[in-house]
């Protein structure tokens, strides 16, 4: 696990047990997370500052989505293109979970945002493009999974869940991993109500070795990756990445190892509902390929 602040503990999200994968890689924000009821404006603007002191990417600001602020009339989106205002909702698990995003992931969310921005320019803020469907099922619920294996990608392909997971279980962390993005996912595990969340991924293919240099930790997560997340942030703003949801694969990160209890039993792939058979006719995209090296 390669997150850019000190892990340290997280008492309230562990209570004494141990911490997933998952939230073990956001725990440099402990402060948050151990007082979600609590947190304030003010507390996320002192980490929005610390985050631009420390990669000098502007990020909208946050401020309390109240009644003074929705009277500009703007769309959620077009507040925070023409304005650099996000509105958040204190006290709010989901809110901050976003802003958690932005704090780590800010070249992915400014991407975004200009997509969606431009789009709700071109069609009004009443329908929503195929494009915007796809960037919004990212938001909430999306992942990176980086592959440097194409046999891996073959089985993904077919759904053989057994095949990716279990058979390619020691592939986990050397020749795949996984940045998990959307805040809404992120937002069910730390409530621990929903233990079968299936991601919708955009596969990236990179090699073995920044791969493994990166997985250091349990879960086969890559916190974050700046010079990845740029290219991918500048294919998103050009249209080449989610234009439609039908780009986006589906993966079960219950699979995953270290993810779930179960995940090492072959009866887990037969009896879990979310792991779901190939739907005929069903094709994914190719993997997306970084126009540079990347270390």
């Amino acid at each position: 696990m390669c997150a850019e602040r000190s892990a340290g503990s997280v008492p309230g999200i562990a209570g004494g047990r141990r911490v997933h994968p998952l939230l073990a890689a956001w725990a440099g924000y402990a402060s948050l997370l151990d007082h979600v009821a609590a947190t304030t404006i003010e507390a996320l603007e002192r980490e929005r500052r610390l985050a631009e002191s420390g990669d000098h990417i502007a990020r909208p600001a946050f401020r309390a989505q109240d009644a003074a602020l929705l009277a500009d009339g703007l769309h959620y989106e077009t507040r925070i293109a023409e304005r650099a205002v996000l509105a958040t909702r204190e006290h709010n698990p989901h809110d901050l979970f976003n802003a958690l995003v932005w704090l780590r992931h800010p070249q992915l969310k400014l991407a975004l945002n200009a997509r969606q921005a431009a789009d709700i320019t071109e069609v009004g803020p009443r329908t929503r493009t195929r494009g915007q469907c796809a960037m919004t099922h990212f938001d909430e619920a999306g992942a990176i999974v980086w592959c440097a294996d194409p046999a891996l990608l073959a089985l993904w392909d077919r759904h053989d869940w057994p095949g990716l997971f279990l058979r390619e279980r020691a592939a986990w962390g050397t020749r795949i991993a996984i940045t998990v993005f959307g805040h809404a996912l992120i937002e069910r595990q730390f409530a621990g109500g929903d233990a079968l969340s299936t991601a919708k991924t955009i596969a990236v293919r990179v090699g073995a070795d920044a791969i493994a240099s990166r997985c250091t930790g349990e879960g086969s997560i890559i916190a974050h990756w700046a010079q990845a997340e740029v290219l991918i942030a500048a294919a998103i703003r050009d249209r080449r990445l989610l234009t439609d949801p039908q780009e986006l694969r589906p993966l079960p990160l219950v699979g995953i190892p270290g993810w779930h209890a179960d995940g090492a039993s072959p009866s887990f792939y037969r009896d879990a509902p979310c792991f779901r058979p190939l739907r005929p006719g069903r094709r994914y995209p190719p993997p997306f390929v970084p126009s540079m090296p990347l270390r």
